[in-house]
């Protein structure tokens, strides 16, 4: 793989990053880059390795996801690089987002983690976004993994209610 090839690579991650306001996961990078026959998936690992450790993106690393936002590094390097990339590229970048937007959009408002807490138990850690803005955070306590699990997954399917459900109840005034 040339350096030219690694260095295109990094400025689309870059400029994907940028061109939405929300984290973007690694398999949703690795969707387009390898839908479109861009790269393999090692070389995109690699080139996210990269800018992980140069500080031009941020890793966010739960139990079954990682999450990836541009740093203002990120932005000001693509912003004196960014006539670097093909035009074509671009057009494949713009056309994925806008085809995928409601999907990458639900994907990034909805966000559960766990992990093993000192005493045994399980800590969920459960956020709803609205493009960059928390709407709702819970963490909630359980007793064991499967029960950590399980919480994860409703809150993926249910957040909508559940967040509707506390707002109408901590907001109701009788």
């Amino acid at each position: 793989m040339t350096t030219e090839a690694l260095t295109q690579y990094k400025l689309m991650i870059l400029y994907l990053l940028r061109s939405v306001n929300y984290p973007l996961t690694n398999s949703q990078l690795s969707g387009f880059f390898l839908d479109n026959e861009y790269t393999t998936y090692f070389t995109l690992q690699e080139c996210i390795s990269d800018l992980v450790e140069a500080t031009l993106i941020s890793c966010h690393q739960s139990q079954s996801t990682t999450r990836y936002e541009i740093t203002e590094e990120g932005k000001q390097t693509l912003h004196f690089f960014e006539d670097e990339i093909p035009s074509i590229a671009k057009e494949d970048m713009e056309q994925f987002l806008h085809k995928n937007k409601f999907r990458l959009q639900n994907e990034a408002a909805v966000y559960s983690d766990y992990t093993k807490e000192e005493n045994g138990d399980y800590l969920v850690q459960a956020e709803l976004r609205e493009k960059n803005d928390l709407l709702c955070r819970l963490h909630l306590s359980v007793p064991d993994e499967e029960s950590a699990k399980n919480a994860c997954k409703k809150w993926k399917e249910k957040s909508g209610k559940i967040y509707s459900y506390l707002l109408s109840t901590l907001l109701d005034e009788n």
